[in-house]
């Protein structure tokens, strides 16, 4: 199989893997019982979310959930976010939004900064970099998660 036709199924696959994530968010709702939240707004494109966290004694994010609006790539970011953190360390957790926001705004080997942690699902979300207005839509999940670890009282912004 030559290397054109593999990087374009791999393209087919990970739209696929938006869509699915945008259509169907996972952990879409409140956590009313949440320990850290955090709103995340997009002022370019008006993407908006709450991003709800528990997190146990141990430092450890138990569950995650979200609610907001946006386009398709900042939902699926956000769905694949709450997947990706649930039952880490807060420290892996904020290593995994460090991680992805580079990967997203520099080009790289997509070299991971979490050994532990299996980011290989993220992946689907490399191919924003080709299309830097959309970098914010990925990214705002990401910036909400840290501004909710790190228990920020301001809005997480793209900006």
């Amino acid at each position: 199989m030559n290397d054109t036709l593999q990087k374009d199924e791999l393209r087919e696959l990970y739209r696929e893997v938006i869509l699915d994530h945008a259509r169907k968010p996972r952990n879409f709702g409140r956590l009313d019982d949440a320990t850290h939240t955090a709103e995340g707004i997009n002022p370019l494109c008006g993407d908006k979310l709450r991003l709800y966290l528990i997190v146990d004694a141990e430092q450890t994010v138990v569950s995650v959930g979200f609610e907001g609006s946006g386009c398709a790539i900042s939902m699926a970011s956000a769905s694949l976010l709450t997947e990706t953190v649930t039952r880490l360390s807060v420290e892996d957790a904020d290593a995994c939004f460090r991680t992805v926001t580079q990967r997203l705004t520099q080009a790289n080997d997509g070299a991971s900064a979490t050994q532990e942690t299996d980011l290989s699902r993220l992946r689907a979300l490399d191919g924003v970099r080709e299309y830097p207005s959309r970098v914010k839509c990925a990214t705002l999940a990401w910036h909400a998660l840290h501004a909710a670890l790190k228990q920020s009282d301001s809005k997480a912004t793209t900006e």
